[in-house]
């Protein structure tokens, strides 16, 4: 049966890395293998940066964008003979971007950031398959773009499964397979991404349409960990999680899986492991469909998070048509809510702080009701909370709101 590997940015942050995950791909060589690449370690940022230059036409997109150059340019030279192919692969990737910069903004952000960032995982992919032929591990290089068809809701493109389906099953006959994760196309032939960190989502769903034993995603840490290191200096690995609890920690924003990953493995009943690139005989954590009764809390942070209140200019009740009103808005800027709380007065959301949405949504807003909002705060979550987990969190910390259930509580604290 069919082993879906995905592997990101940090596992191919330079030629060292780069030469570990060959390592671990030959490890299973002559079996049904799909392998999925995210872009190398930062070059989404950086790509992400070469977006807002060109938008903002304040700073030169060009640095940035020879910065990213020279990071690929540097692991060619290490992995590759000067007359290899790759050298003119890599260069017309990057005449891709520069097109687009050539061209004269046209107020669609989400479209050029799609068509400038996806450029990434073309990179990284394109290279870590000429690298394994040169490793004599040959493969299939299979541009996503050409199976993943979506609608144009850019930055946050949606599957069409049907078309998806026929397509991944017509392309992928012959394996290995590399290809690239986070990237789709329009029927129109526009390229589109699935949203941050969209790679986990790719690797779940050709899972799903190739009917796989097994999806294995590689990090740079032991496995699915109760909080993130950078923000708690006590952590637990889970060793095995339930796709339910996977689902909820994924959508409370825990950073290991992404929120779109679990549904098509669910369906399925498809386990994932998630395990280290950096040990490999470590066995990581496993999602499945067991139920695990041992309710350790497990804390997520969301950073750079915006509170919102809205209440109307009378101060009248927050009706059923007000709340309309502000999720179509939300929806017309593709804005994803975290949090919110109603009261009889007031409507309250958190959101992420997207610089190029968030000023633009705040006075669409403003124009028929009063707004006030703070920005720079923290989102705590505890999944599976009690009284010490919940005095781990808010100690010292100013809270701004709190929402409690059965399992779960959050925070919003500056």
């Amino acid at each position: 049966m069919t082993k879906v590997l995905k592997f990101g940015g940090a596992s191919i942050q330079d030629v060292d890395s780069i030469k570990n995950v060959v390592s671990i791909i030959q490890s299973f060589k002559n079996q049904k293998l799909v392998v999925v690449f995210s872009a190398i370690a930062n070059v989404t940022n950086m790509l992400e940066k070469v977006v807002d230059d060109f938008v903002r036409q304040d700073s030169n997109p060009l640095v940035t964008l020879n910065q990213i150059k020279e990071l690929h340019h540097n692991i060619l030279i290490d992995l590759f003979e000067k007359e290899h192919i790759i050298f003119d692969t890599v260069n017309n990737l990057f005449l891709e971007i520069e097109w687009v910069l050539e061209e004269e903004y046209n107020n669609e952000y989400s479209y050029n950031y799609d068509q400038i960032v996806s450029v990434g995982e073309l990179l990284s992919t394109n290279i870590l398959s000429a690298y394994l032929e040169l490793n004599d591990f040959s493969n299939n290089l299979l541009d996503a773009r050409d199976v993943f068809k979506t609608d144009n809701q850019y930055q946050s493109a949606n599957i069409n499964w049907e078309l998806t389906d026929k397509c991944i099953k017509e392309k992928i006959k012959d394996f290995p397979v590399v290809t690239q994760g986070f990237i789709g196309c329009t029927s129109e032939n526009f390229t589109t991404t699935l949203g941050r960190e969209g790679s986990d989502f790719t690797a779940a769903v050709l899972a799903n349409i190739l009917n796989a034993e097994k999806v294995i995603i590689w990090k740079d840490v032991e496995g699915v960990l109760n909080a993130d290191p950078r923000f708690f200096s006590e952590t637990q690995l889970i060793k095995q999680l339930s796709f339910i609890d996977a689902i909820e920690l994924a959508y409370y924003g825990a950073k290991v899986i992404h929120p779109k990953t679990i549904q098509p493995l669910k369906e399925k009943k498809i386990p994932l492991h998630v395990r280290s690139f950096k040990d490999i005989n470590k066995s990581g954590t496993i999602i499945n469909s067991e139920i695990n009764n041992n309710k350790k809390p497990s804390y997520i942070v969301k950073e750079n998070q915006v509170l919102i209140s809205i209440s109307d200019l009378d101060l009248s009740f927050i009706i059923e048509e007000h709340l309309s009103y502000i999720f179509m808005l939300l929806s017309n800027f593709n804005i994803t809510i975290n949090l919110m709380q109603n009261s009889a007065v007031s409507f309250s959301i958190c959101i992420d702080n997207h610089s190029h949405k968030i000023p633009l949504l705040i006075e669409e807003i403003s124009k028929k009701f009063s707004v006030y909002y703070n920005m720079d705060l923290n989102l705590y979550t505890i999944r599976y909370y009690d009284d010490e987990s919940i005095s781990k969190v808010i100690s010292d910390k100013k809270i701004f709101l709190e929402q409690k259930s059965r399992n779960t509580v959050q925070f919003i604290t500056s």
